[in-house]
């Protein structure tokens, strides 16, 4: 262990058993959550998203933007409300352990590790390919990374995790600075690409079937929807996550979080759906009609708004489009690693994950979960070499990581109907609160079985060690596996892998259900397996015990 773990002036704390050199600092204001989410927004998405959505679904790709950002604000109105009774850095940990009980919130744990750890090989990942324009050789025509570009991404993941070793004020301080010339190079992109090129035939009916070498290239509602998942779109836009996680850090959580929530999303929603109707209407007519949408390529693809920029005869603002392919997606990997890491310790401080990662040195910094984030970040590079294919897992996963937030604020509600903590209510939750829920469902359907396929049998695998460890070396303390907690998520899981087995082939399915049939079944699907949780759940008096002795107790001194 480094020598600056156990700092000098003070003593180790206990927090639930696990011992925590040092403690977490109360730094980040207002400011510093908005901008973290704002900061985690910003990053790879809308550098290259918008050119994947118009790939799947040409003009249609605008709805997909705002498609997603209804998704998102549904969700973010539920954490708007849950985030500051949670006052804990990680608090999304301590959320899924309320409804079910610790054992679910083991698993729970291991399902937004899995989530996070995939944001920061992301960033990683898009700095390689805008890079890739003046560096050649880093990116195989088809996405995937050559040898020389996964190398070039393991030292860029490393630089970082690496900056996250500063205090958090520091961290958040960077960010922040950052962060202004990250939004104000989207913004200055759409009124350039408004002024230079506005083409509104590309927002018509017409350019849906763009006829090239007598073929006629067709773009649907289908894609439009499977882009929320696969193109970086929905990836784009669940930033709203830094505050809540940096929750513990915030010396007033009940005004600052859902201020910094709600803020983020509108910020980054009109930010997005405007690039993507400048980036849509800016495209030649000459260059769209050669490929359609589905084939749309340009010289500079790699970087397509830096090269959309040369065509239009804009190459200066290509060059500022260069730069901030590197802080964008550089400063949200460094800011989504901030956040893993606080996943990771709390993973810790419930005894989920071993003991260490809860480490924190005389910074403030939880230096052991940093090292967490960065090993496994790099494995990841390995299944999923190229930025659509993690992007795709990292959607689902996310979205599937924070289905379980509308469940627990339903019980919240039951145990606690009032609480001063409780500083925005969510109104009428029981009809909010399943609508967050089936958004979230849709999200995972329309990620496509590929990824779907690749994330429930990862789940499966987890969960198989997750019940030997349970099975074998736990039953002494727990009697095992409690299988009323946990067996919802049986048909909750094989449910939605069968659905979307069962979707269309333009998804990856065998094509038994069209995608708006599938969706209906979704709704209903959704609305029993969210009432199935709801009757298994601890009684209202067991989450709150826990509530109070685990989330409320022991807080970090400030």
């Amino acid at each position: 262990m480094p020598a600056d773990a156990v700092p000098a002036s003070t003593q180790a704390n206990t927090n639930k058993g696990v011992i925590v050199a040092g403690k977490l600092r109360k730094d980040a204001g207002l400011m510093g959550l908005l901008f973290a989410g704002v900061g985690g927004m910003i990053g790879s998405g809308w550098l290259l998203g918008p050119l994947n959505a118009a790939r799947d679904a040409g003009p249609l790709s605008i709805g997909s933007w705002a498609i997603a950002a209804l998704v998102i604000m549904l969700l973010a109105l539920v954490y708007a409300e849950l985030a500051p009774m949670f006052p804990r850095s990680g608090g999304v940990v301590h959320i899924s352990h309320v409804s079910h009980g610790v054992q679910l919130g083991h698993f729970w744990t291991w399902i937004l590790f899995l989530a996070y750890v995939t944001i920061p090989p992301v960033e990683a990942m898009a700095v390689v390919n805008y890079a890739n324009n003046y560096i050649p050789g880093l990116v195989h025509t088809s996405g995937l990374l050559t040898g020389f570009g996964f190398l070039t991404s393991v030292v860029l993941l490393a630089i970082m995790v690496g900056f996250n070793f500063l205090a958090i004020r520091l961290v958040l301080a960077i960010n922040t600075v950052a962060t202004w010339f990250k939004l104000l190079t989207p913004i200055g992109t759409i009124f350039i690409f408004l002024f230079l090129a506005h083409h509104s035939a590309n927002l018509s009916a017409t350019s849906l079937n763009v006829a090239t070498s007598g073929v006629v290239h067709h773009v649907n509602s289908t894609g439009m929807f499977t882009a929320i998942s696969s193109a970086g779109v929905f990836f784009a836009l669940f930033g709203f996550r830094q505050a809540i996680d940096l929750a513990g850090e915030t010396d007033n959580p009940g005004r600052n979080l859902p201020i910094a929530v709600l803020g983020t999303i509108i910020i980054g929603a009109a930010v997005f759906i405007l690039l993507q109707y400048a980036f849509v209407t800016a495209i030649p007519h000459d260059i769209l009609a050669k490929n359609g949408w589905g084939g749309l390529t340009f010289t500079g693809i790699s970087g397509p708004f830096a090269g959309l920029a040369v065509i239009l005869g804009a190459s200066w603002w290509a060059t500022i489009l260069y730069a901030d392919a590197i802080v964008s997606p550089g400063v949200c990997g460094f800011i989504w690693s901030t956040s893993g890491s606080r996943i990771i310790m709390a993973g810790g401080e419930s005894e989920t994950m071993p003991r260490a990662v809860a480490w924190v040195n005389d910074n403030g910094t939880p230096w052991m979960a940093l090292i967490v984030v960065y090993i496994i970040g790099v494995l990841f590079f390995l299944p999923l070499p190229s930025w659509q294919k993690m992007v795709s897992y990292a959607s689902a996963a996310t979205v599937l990581s924070y289905g379980i937030g509308p469940i627990v604020l339903l019980k919240m509600r039951q145990a606690l109907p009032e609480s001063e903590l409780r500083s925005f209510r969510l109104p009428a939750p029981y009809i909010m609160a399943p609508l967050a829920f089936i958004a979230a469902n849709f999200v995972v359907f329309w990620a496509g079985f590929a990824t779907d396929n690749f994330m429930f049998l990862l789940l499966l695998g987890v969960f198989i060690v997750f019940a030997i460890y349970f099975t074998v070396f736990k039953k002494g303390e727990t009697g095992g596996i409690n299988w009323q907690s946990l067996g919802w998520l049986f048909p909750y899981f094989g449910g939605m892998y069968l659905l979307s087995y069962l979707g269309p082939k333009s998804m990856g399915g065998i094509g038994l259900l069209g995608v708006y049939v599938d969706m209906a079944i979704i709704v209903v699907f959704s609305i029993a397996i969210m009432w199935l949780a709801l009757k298994v759940s601890v009684s209202p008096e067991s989450a709150l015990a826990y509530y109070e002795n685990e989330v409320l107790a022991d807080q970090p001194a400030g």
